[in-house]
């Protein structure tokens, strides 16, 4: 019998935040299929748009992007485990980002119980960008 590894939040936020760093889709296919090898699957998502006008864009993104990847299952505690996670990684960089564009990816990946998100956000005005992170987790 094989024994079964087990992921934490800090496993699975790793993983989420190199999905949320990959440069293309391939990339993002190869680290999704070594994750899923493993055990945690993964899902991204690309966005842009003006902060205020783009947060819930950037919440369902996540949500759709989760279901589509088969990260979460459409039940309600599983969407909103994926939106509060985001909303707690936009929460991160609001102060950085309000009144300018951001663009950039989300990464969502899960072990178990442990749902991350990590969105990579470009901020500013035309190649005046600043960089950031945010990290959300929750306990599905």
């Amino acid at each position: 019998m094989v024994d079964k590894k087990e992921f934490g939040s800090k496993d699975v936020s790793r993983a989420a935040i190199l999905m949320a760093l990959s440069q293309n889709r391939q990339e993002e296919k190869k680290i999704q299929e070594d994750f899923t090898k493993i055990g945690i699957k993964c899902a991204a998502v690309d966005f842009g748009g003006e902060f205020i006008t783009s947060v819930m864009k950037i919440v369902e993104r996540a949500v759709v992007a989760a279901k589509r990847e088969g990260v979460i299952n459409e039940v309600h505690q599983e969407e909103g485990a994926v939106a509060g996670a985001t909303r707690e990684a936009i929460s991160q960089i609001m102060q950085k980002a309000i009144g300018l564009n951001v663009g950039g990816k989300i990464g969502i990946a899960r072990f178990e119980e442990h749902v991350a998100v990590a969105i990579f956000f470009g901020i500013g005005l035309l190649h005046l960008n600043e960089v950031a992170i945010g990290l959300g987790h929750r306990v599905i």
